[in-house]
């Protein structure tokens, strides 16, 4: 299930990835979507995603900028996975930035 749609437009000219927190929840549900997010600079050429682990949360911890009339911007999170049966979290703040108009996964800052 996708989370709710973001005011304004964003990837594929649906309303989803409108602002940078939207992008960050979109990242964490749909595995398809990251490179596509991804800054052409910094973006991996492939992606190894380890199919035993299972992300089931994300935390937004702090936000700073990057809404609709920002460049920039950054999500601080926390997000829950289960591996092998075990619970675990990663801890991140992400930048994020404008790439022909929309918002896009810069690096962990």
């Amino acid at each position: 299930m996708l989370p709710p749609a973001a005011p304004g437009r964003g990837h594929g000219g649906d309303r989803r990835g409108a602002d940078a927190l939207a992008v960050q929840r979109l990242r964490r549900r749909r595995r398809d979507y990251l490179l596509r997010s991804w800054h052409s600079s910094t973006r991996p050429a492939r992606l190894r995603l380890d199919p035993g682990q299972r992300w089931i949360r994300l935390e937004i911890l702090d936000t700073d900028r990057g809404g609709l009339f920002d460049t920039v911007g950054t999500v601080a999170f926390r997000a829950h996975y289960r591996e092998s049966g075990r619970p675990g979290a990663l801890e991140e703040q992400s930048r994020f930035v404008r790439e022909d108009g929309r918002w896009v996964y810069l690096d962990a800052g």
